[in-house]
Formats: C-alpha cells, structure tokens, sequence
C-alpha cells in the first residue's frame, strides 16, 4: 500500500546543500550536502567525480550524505565501495544519513556501523533491511520514516538507540535485535505489527508509543528499566515469556482490544497506574510488586500473580475481575517453566493485597491471597466482594498483656490493618499491635466499624459462619470504642456484653461467669438463704364434745435463719440443688429463708442468662 511522501521543508538546511533542480514552488532544491571537495551532492555529482568519490572510499570510512536522495543502485555503489573484504559486508565509520531519503530497498544487512549512526529524519520508501546489522556507537532513527518493512532481525545496538517519533507504516521486525544501551521508541507510531520476539533490552523506553497493529514482545528480555508510560496499544499486546529484570511502567497507558501480559516475570516493580483497558484481559506474572492505582478496568480481566504486593487504590472495575495467587510456577503451552530465578530473594511466592481504598468491589473477586497489610477503609461494596480459597487476614495479638499495672488479654482473632494501626497510635498500646506507615492516613473505630460490618455480610453471604464471627467481633469491638457515634449509654451495654461473652462469641468467658455465679449463689445460700432446720408441718384440731367429725389445720412454722455451723456439706448439697435447679428455671422445692428467696431470684434471673450466651457463642462458633 502506497504511503503519502511528505513534502519537503521550505526551509534550507543547516550544511551546504546541493540546491539542484530548484523550482518556484520549491526554492530550495535537492537538500543533499557537498561531496567533500564538490559543489553538489552524491546523487547530482557527475559520473566521473562520483566515481573517483567512490573509488576513494576503504572499508571503516566515514561518510557524510545528509539530505541526499538515493536511488536503489546508488546506495548500493555506496554500499559496495565500503565492503570489508574480510567479511564480505560493508564497514562503516561514522555514517551520516540525517533527512536523506532512500527511494528503492534499502539493504544495510549485516552492515557494521563502527561510528555513529545517524538517520534522522529519514524517509525510506522501500524495503529497509538491517538485518543481523552492528552498531557500535549511536544508532539515530529519531523522526525517520519506514514506508515499508523495517527489518531490524538480529541486530546489535551497543550504544544508544533513538527512534523517537519513527514512524513505521508497515511491519517493523526487530525480533532477536540486541540493544545494549538506553533504547528510545518514545512517541514512535507503528501502524502495523511490530515484532520484538526474543529481543535483548537494556534500558528502553516506549513512552507515548503508537502501536495500531500487534505488539509483540514474546520471550523480550528487558535488563534495565522498561517504560511503556502513555503507550497506546490498538491491537493486541503481547509479552508472553518477556522478562524484566528491572521495573515495568506501564503508567497511563491504554489497552483498546486483547491484552495477553504474560505469563512474565518482573524482578522490580509492575507499574500499571492510570492505565486503561478497554478489551478483555489476561495478565500472569511473578513480579515483586504490581501497582494498579486508578486503573480502569473496561472488560473482563483476570489476574494471576505470584510473590507480588498489590496496590489497587481507587482502581475502576466495569465489569468482573479476578486477582488469584498462583500457587505453582507459570508453565507456557510448550511446556517451558517461566523462570524466577530474580525473584528468589523474596520469602516466599505468597500474594499480599496492600490497598483496596477507593475500590468499588462488588465486580472483584480475590483468591488465596493475603490481605493481612490491606487498607480497606473508603471502600465501596465491600459486602459484595468475593473471597475465595484461603485469603488470610492479620491477627489479634494473643496472649495477656500489661497495660500499666492492669493485665490485658487479646484472643486470637482476624483483624484488619487498619485496627492494628489504631491501636498502636493508643498511648497505652500492647506489644503486638503493627504500627502504620507516616503516609497512609489515620483511621477511627468510627471508619472501621462499618468495614467489619460489610466483611461480615460478605462472609455470610458466603456461607462461612465462622468467619464472619470474628469480623462481628471487631465490628462490636470499634463500636465499643467509637466516641464519635456511639451514645455512652451503649457503649456501657456494649462493655457488658463485651465483659460478659465476648459479644456471644467467647463460650469460656460466658461459662467462667456462669461458673462464678453458681459459686456465689451456692456461698450466699449456705451462709444465708438456707434456715437452720427445715420447717416441721404441724397438724391441730379440736375433738367436738359430743364426738364427730374432726377438723384439722395444717401450718408449717415460717423458716429461722442459720445460725452456728453453715458450711456443711449437707447444706453444700441444698444449695447446690437449689442453684442448678435455678439455672434452668426450675424450682427445688426447697425451704428458704427470706433472704435465700432474693438470692434465688437473682440466680434465676442472671444464671439462664450466662449460660444462653454461652450456648450462643458455641453455636455461632461451630455453625456452618
């Protein structure tokens, strides 16, 4: 497909130009520089002084063509004039082809450039082959033009490589290329496939990159620092099997069809920060840390990482998406195990949530992943997300405690970061508790309630009881401790529930007060409740006078207090009757004095009662 050729510059350049075939439209002709001792470039020089240009020309010469307009034949009388005998293949030094314009192919194949390489501003309008070509100083491609195939296989870079703002109209093949110093493709639009298979980067930078055809960058290796900031990728991105080996930024880019990131491995960071993807997305990769802050998220998209810290801060999720820690390495269809030889410094290969503040969750799902750092304040639906397998939260500190002279005791429980932050801020915080970082905010019993509230539902509506249990816990626990919305009155009902049951979830706290209750209650009727002798009925009647019928009334003496000895065991055995009887609201048919029948009401009252917080904390324990 033919390519508009632009027009060329109405303004002369900066080196003595050739001038020839001026024009009124164009007044300043051919914009080739002199020929060393000349006045007209190589295209316009004259056969005879072209040819003794040529003849004086050794393999390793530098050359100076700016602006000059080649034919298919005159660069390769170029070409062939600086042929290395020794290998057959043109040597170069220092080259210069800055806005020169190559009208047939263009064939630097297995070239060597010994000097700088200089293109700017080229326009190849054919075939441009630099296949298996070597440049050891600068290779300059900044603004050139490739209206054909750029073929760029296998060739080596040692120095800086600058393709800035190039614009590649048909495929640019660069696969097995080798760029040994900073790359720069910054700005570059390539309009159709642009193939980087296998290639060796150092430092390379894609910045605000045009690929409206495929990007492919399979089994790519990137050495240093790899930045695709700002690309825009209208095809398919590949990068199955990439490596990198420093950072990956893919800050702000855009996604627009099928994404296919990986499976990769990144020993730094994988930047996906204000980035977007509008088509489906499916990314696998074992990096160190992966920041997806404010990422857009159009389509469906699966994650699936291993060894990697997540930051998904204010991230947009449109439509379902799925983050899943990757137990086993990533295995390619062939076979091939992704190497993670760079990642080995880290513990271990376990995925750690660090953020889901501003997160509209009700599209994400989470699987066998560690949210024990995660930051959940601020976000939104937090009751419609999804866990699955075995994600894991922080833990209460367990053990007894001093908090001054008084002795503090956690139970184990799940607890979120955010509470572990609070109260390490506490002036008189336990060991223990993790103390946040200077720069991610402060929040309150009043900010974390509702967060163990929505946890709560999520795992009920996930039918796992038991794990909602201890979020109800914490949830209870910020109430307790909310100054902000919770009346004072409530919080001493809470206290009492607290102290009483643990929330009706700690079974041995309920029991050990239901424990102590009987021991009162049982203490309280042998010293008080139970008389000295059990009341004898008496019978009395009068025998009429004349005989008949006899008429008896029956009364029993009102019970007396004990006195003497109270502490028996035959008045142990009474009042335990008594008070066991009471805890299941059952009368023991016993005597009692006045005070033992108070004692025994409040024994009715408050003993059923502990011992159903008890029966309700082992249900809400063991319930499926």
């Amino acid at each position: 497909m033919p390519y508009p050729i632009p027009e060329p510059s109405p303004t002369p350049p900066d080196w003595p130009h050739c001038g020839h075939g001026t024009t009124p439209e164009d007044t300043v002709g051919c914009r080739g520089i002199h020929v060393p001792g000349h006045t007209a470039c190589l295209a316009h020089l004259a056969d005879a002084d072209r040819d003794g240009y040529l003849d004086g020309l050794t393999p390793g010469a530098d050359i100076d063509h700016r602006g000059v307009s080649f034919t298919e034949p005159l660069l390769d009388a170029l070409l062939d004039a600086l042929l290395d005998p020794a290998t057959g293949h043109p040597r170069l030094g220092e080259a210069r082809f800055d806005s020169a314009t190559f009208q047939g192919d263009t064939r630097f194949v297995r070239a060597t450039f010994q000097g700088h390489a200089r293109f700017g501003s080229a326009a190849f309008q054919g075939l441009a082959w630099f296949d298996s070509a070597t440049f050891q100083g600068l290779a300059q491609f900044e603004s050139a033009s490739f209206q054909g195939y750029a073929h760029f296989d296998s060739a080596s870079f040692h120095g800086y490589a600058g393709f800035t703002s190039a614009i590649f109209h048909d495929l640019a093949w660069f696969d097995s290329a080798s760029f040994q110093g900073t790359t720069k493709f910054a700005s570059a639009t390539f309009e159709h496939l642009a193939q980087f298979s296998s290639a060796t980067f150092q430092d390379a930078f894609f910045v605000r990159a045009a690929f409206h055809g495929t990007g492919q960058f399979g089994s790519a290796t990137f050495e240093g620092h790899a930045s695709f900031g700002w690309a825009n990728f209208q095809g398919a991105a590949e990068f199955r099997s990439a490596a990198f080996e420093g950072d990956a930024g893919f800050e702000e880019a855009t996604f627009e069809r099928l994404v296919t990131l990986g499976p990769l491995a990144c020993a730094g960071r994988f930047v996906l920060s204000e980035a977007t993807f509008s088509g489906p997305a499916n990314l696998s990769f074992a990096a160190s840390h992966v920041e997806c802050r404010r990422t857009r998220w159009s389509s469906t998209a699966e994650i699936r990482v291993r060894y990697a810290t997540v930051d998904l801060a204010h991230a947009i999720f449109e439509y379902p998406l799925t983050i899943a820690a990757e137990q086993e390495p990533f295995v390619l269809a062939d076979g091939q195990v992704i190497g993670e030889a760079s990642l080995a410094r880290l513990p271990d290969a376990a995925v750690r949530i660090m953020s889901l503040r501003g997160v509209d969750a009700a599209h994400l799902v989470l699987a066998d992943v560690d949210l024990s750092s995660c930051l959940l304040t601020g976000t939104v639906h937090l009751d419609q997300i999804r866990l699955e397998g075995a994600c894991s939260f922080d833990t209460a500190p367990s053990g007894t405690h001093r908090r001054g002279w008084r002795p503090v005791r956690f139970t184990r429980r799940r607890a979120l970061a955010e509470e572990h932050h609070w109260r390490a801020r506490q002036p008189a915080a336990v060991p223990g508790w993790k103390p946040a970082m200077p720069d991610i905010g402060h929040a309150g019993p009043a900010q974390l309630a509702p967060v163990y509230r929505a946890l709560r539902k999520a795992f009920e509506d996930g039918k796992n009881e038991p794990g909602a249990a201890d979020f109800y816990y914490g949830e209870m626990e910020m109430r307790r401790h909310d100054r902000i919305q919770t009346t004072r009155t409530e919080r001493g009902l809470l206290h009492g529930y607290w102290m009483l049951s643990g929330y009706g979830l700690r079974a041995s706290r309920a029991l050990g007060w239901l424990a102590a209750a009987t021991l009162v209650t049982i203490v309280l009727l042998m010293g008080f409740g139970l008389p000295q002798e059990s009341p004898k009925q008496e019978a009395t009647g009068t025998v009429p006078p004349g005989g008949g019928k006899i008429t008896f009334e029956i009364d029993k003496a009102d019970p007396h207090d004990p006195t003497g000895q109270r502490f028996t065991g035959e008045r142990f055995e009474k009042a335990l009757n008594v008070t066991l009887n009471s805890v299941v609201f059952r009368s023991a048919d016993q005597d009692l004095t006045t005070a033992g029948t108070y004692i025994e009401m409040a024994s009715r009252t408050a003993e059923p009662v502990l011992l159903g917080l008890a029966v309700l904390a082992i249900r809400n324990r063991v319930k499926r």
